[in-house]
């Protein structure tokens, strides 16, 4: 509403001035960090405890935006005062001018029966939408006199109990138009009945600004353990932000702020119980924004135990303008609930939005594609495996664990020791090949191989071709799962037997003896353990990642996992080794995975030292959960040397608009409109410049089905668009 609208009723608009002093400010003055996508620029308690023309300014849970600096915040349900909205101005928190919302007939509503929760600002400033979760409804409003002039239709099945399956105040707490407002989305705090304690519905309108809008779907969101849903706001296309709260009694709120995705999402309106979804695409996708404990409290004050004082029911958000770093303003608002331990607290932060990353390219090297060389496979068990039977004719290739780039568009892409163990891979020629992804046609070309060998005895273990001239390394003698290059071209290998550091020339000879971890760490199978002593990095959790800064002369090999020994399962020993020295510098840094049963697939250095890893789990199809791309700081340590983190790329949620996979394989899992790469081992990420990613899988010949069950997995290489990488 205008600022200087004309009063028309006391039930109407009344525009007076603050009746009670505004509280204190406290801008920012300078950019406070939140996390890597958000800071706090400012935040203000003006309007905390203050009344307008006669109402208490309590309550307010939505906010719309209507013009610079200025905004329309709702009231939810404080006692029988009347149902209003007011106009804020929101450079310098006051209150403006509030608008009483009426009935058509001219009753009022009261806060016994409109439980105020979003607000929409229709285009040309005349009317507004307005959800009450009371029932729930969504109302259209004239800002002009406040009376109800129309309503969205509610299917039945999300009204209050009895009447449907919500229960009281779950509702349409979040209310937001995308910014042709061609789009609505009004999301449940909630879960139904039947659905299980945090799988909401967000239900999805199309039509047109100030005209009829009809139900267009249902979408599947899940909200953190113990959170609600509180407010949405559309970006545009699929894409929105979502706000997440929870409160603790004694302990305080939670607030978290998402970005969303609804790429390729289903209509979910038939699913009876969505306790019963097993496909982990039909939630949408979100990536964490901001933990608003994690801002600095910046000098604000609590009411009652917070686990940071900045915090409170915090209920509404509005996306604002841009600013010169290209950042967008958010607004939040907390309600108060008329609770004198609350407060109305109106918050300025800058937030990172980006868009979100499409697959540009895909080529598929077929998993029986046998290269030149001796039978492998026969320390296998010959029973099927995805129809393939041990032992093989040749040597596969079973996937890639690292990939390099050679001249034009060829790749030095190796595979790990072949078929997972010691004792299962003595006849597994360690190589890495000279290939090209043919992104035009989908296949993948092999141009050739780089033998990995030991003809100069540097090796100080027995290996299993001892005695021969080339002394060819196999899948017994190690454990190969990532490459390098260094300032003079020659290859670093990241082994996981030992774990050891392996410098070759560019041929694949061998130029040094293996060189251990500098702390002592060992592997069950490294040739290292002494009889009787205690291996204290995993199985199969060694340097399965291994960067090189961009000048060659620094590597950072980082474990897989966590040492036996540490308290902290969730620490990613990130190491520096100096390649002129030929020695680790004693630094190390921590990345801590988001759960201890993650691992780091591979990494790269994107700029400076930047580096761009691979966080994944274990699973593989619909049971993958976790396949990202992180991008971490070595500059930007804490004190501790803990690294900070940015999810770059959820890498089972990317969209596809150009059907770049399609058409789809009978069975195939994962393509389409949302792509995901399903795959177990996802193990190769390289950087190509600008916002270009390559990603590749180690298929694990030939035990993995993630992508057409039954059939074992072909190696994929795909290149992905991350904006703003």
């Amino acid at each position: 509403m205008a600022d200087k609208a004309i009063l028309a009723s006391a039930a109407a608009v009344i525009l007076l001035v603050p009746a009670a002093p505004a509280h204190a400010t406290h801008p920012g003055n300078a950019d406070r960090a939140c996390s890597t996508e958000a800071s706090l620029l400012g935040f203000s308690d003006a309007l905390d405890k203050t009344t307008f023309a006669g109402t208490p300014v309590a309550g307010l849970s939505a906010l719309a935006v209507t013009g610079r600096d200025r905004g329309l915040a709702l009231v939810d349900n404080i006692g029988t005062t009347p149902a209003r909205v007011y106009s804020v101005h929101l450079a310098r928190p006051a209150i403006t001018g509030v608008t009483l919302l009426t009935r058509a007939d001219g009753t009022p509503y009261t806060g016994s029966d409109f439980d105020g929760e979003g607000l929409i600002a229709e285009p040309g400033g005349r009317t507004i939408l307005a959800s009450s979760e009371r029932e729930p409804s969504i109302r259209r409003f004239r800002l002009t006199d406040g009376r109800e002039i129309g309503s969205l239709p509610v299917p039945s099945r999300l009204q209050v109990a009895p009447a449907g399956e919500a229960a009281t105040n779950q509702t349409f707490e979040a209310l937001a138009a995308t910014p042709d407002h061609r789009v609505i989305f009004a999301g449940m705090e909630g879960a139904l009945a039947g659905d299980g304690a945090g799988n909401n519905r967000i239900l999805r309108y199309q039509g047109r600004a100030g005209g009829a809008y009809r139900v267009a779907g249902q979408l599947a969101y899940r909200t953190d353990p113990g959170l609600g849903l509180v407010e949405l706001v559309a970006l545009g296309g699929d894409q929105l932000l979502s706000v997440e709260r929870g409160f603790t009694a004694g302990v305080g709120n939670t607030v978290r702020i998402y970005q969303v995705s609804a790429t390729g999402a289903p209509d979910v309106t038939g699913v009876a119980s969505l306790s019963t979804v097993t496909e982990p695409r039909t939630w949408l996708g979100k990536r964490l924004i901001a933990d608003i404990a994690n801002c600095p409290p910046s000098g604000a004050t609590a009411k009652q135990p917070q686990p940071n004082p900045l915090l409170d029911n915090i209920e509404a958000a509005a996306l604002g303008g841009t600013l010169p770093d290209g950042r967008r303003v958010l607004r939040l608002l907390s309600d108060d609930n008329g609770s004198a331990t609350q407060v109305t607290r109106l918050y300025t932060l800058a937030v990172t939005i980006r868009p979100e990353a499409t697959l540009r390219s895909r080529a598929i090297l077929s998993a029986t594609a046998y290269q030149p060389g001796p039978v492998s496979g026969t320390q296998l068990p010959t029973a099927p495996v995805n129809g393939i039977s041990a032992p093989f004719p040749g040597q596969p290739v079973p996937g890639f664990s690292a990939v390099l780039p050679l001249s034009g568009n060829r790749l030095l892409a190796m595979p790990d020791n072949g078929f997972g163990a010691k004792n299962n891979s003595a006849d597994f020629l360690l190589r890495a090949y000279d290939i090209t992804p043919g992104h035009r046609h989908g296949r993948v070309r092999i141009n050739g191989f780089v033998s990995f060998r030991d003809p100069d005895r540097r090796v100080p273990f027995p290996i299993v071709n001892e005695n021969t001239t080339d002394r060819l390394l196999t899948g017994a003698d190690l454990d190969i799962e990532s490459l390098a290059r260094d300032f003079r071209g020659d290859l670093w290998i990241g082994d996981e037997f030992g774990p050891y550091l392996i410098r070759m020339d560019r041929t694949g000879k061998v130029l040094q003896a293996p060189i251990p971890l500098p702390d002592g760490g060992k592997s069950p199978q490294s040739p290292d353990l002494a009889a009787g002593e205690t291996a204290t990095v995993p199985a199969s959790r060694g340097f399965e990642a291994l960067a090189a800064s961009r000048d060659g002369r620094t590597l950072y090999p980082i474990l897989e996992g966590a040492r036996t020994d540490d308290p902290n399962q969730r620490r990613r020993i990130v190491y520096e080794f100096d390649v002129r020295g030929g020695r680790y510098t004693g630094r190390t840094w921590t990345f801590l995975v988001d759960d201890p049963s993650l691992v780091i697939g591979d990494a790269a250095v994107l700029d400076g030292r930047r580096l761009l890893l691979i966080e994944r789990d274990n699973g593989m199809g619909p049971q993958s959960l976790v396949k990202r791309l992180v991008v971490t700081d070595l500059d930007r340590a804490a004190a501790d040397r803990t690294l900070p983190r940015r999810t770059a790329v959820d890498l089972m949620r990317i969209a596809d608009p150009k059907g770049v996979s399609t058409p789809a394989r009978p069975g195939e899992y994962g393509v389409g409109e949302l792509f995901s790469f399903p795959l177990q081992s996802v193990e190769s990420v390289l950087p190509l410049g600008g916002s270009r990613v390559l990603v590749a899988n180690d298929n694990n010949f030939p035990g993995n089905d993630g992508r057409i069950p039954g059939h074992a997995d072909d190696t994929e290489l795909i290149v992905i668009d991350v904006p703003g990488l």
